[in-house]
């Protein structure tokens, strides 16, 4: 069974047993998540459901893995013939959740 998830302004495709790095919330190691909107449920077997926008009733559960960095994204400003330039780095904080349940 699989399902199209929507959390952050993203859209998941998932299935059940997969690790996913989602955007980063307050969560302990080992706690569950639950992600309620969701816009597409079906697979082999199963019966394709599609939201308008979302699926009713359907839900998506998951347990907190821990908090990882993205990788390293550096920025640089640079004003021509004028001798000065920039260069930051920034690391994305993500959420790395594997999926146990689908529920539709």
């Amino acid at each position: 069974m699989e399902a199209v998830i929507r959390d952050g302004g993203h859209q998941y495709r998932v299935s059940e047993g997969m690790t996913l790095d989602v955007e980063y919330r307050e969560a302990e190691a080992g706690s569950t998540v639950e992600f309620g909107e969701v816009l597409y449920i079906g697979g082999e077997g199963a019966e394709t459901r599609i939201g308008s926008p979302t699926v009713a009733g359907a839900k998506v559960q998951a347990t907190v893995i821990g908090q990882v960095k993205g990788d390293k994204l550096l920025v640089v400003k640079f004003r021509r013939r004028q001798g000065s330039q920039t260069r930051t780095g920034h690391r994305q904080p993500y959420l790395r959740v594997q999926i146990d349940k689908i529920e539709g």
